[in-house]
């Protein structure tokens, strides 16, 4: 188990019934960023990955 699984568990089990919208998230990276922005690198990454997901692998 990687030392992240365990904030992932706690989102899961804290708010894994809400639904919410990507604007929504975005607006909370962001924030994020602006209190923390030694994360802005692996924050950027991340929101990169998930808005490619449904790209096509051979591109």
């Amino acid at each position: 188990m990687y030392f992240t699984d365990r904030g992932i568990e706690e989102l899961e089990a804290r708010r894994g019934d809400e639904e919410v919208s990507l604007g929504w998230i975005a607006e909370q990276l962001r924030t994020f960023v602006d209190l923390h922005p030694e994360f802005e690198t692996p924050v950027e990454r991340l929101a990169t990955w998930l808005a490619r997901l449904d790209d096509d692998e051979d591109e």
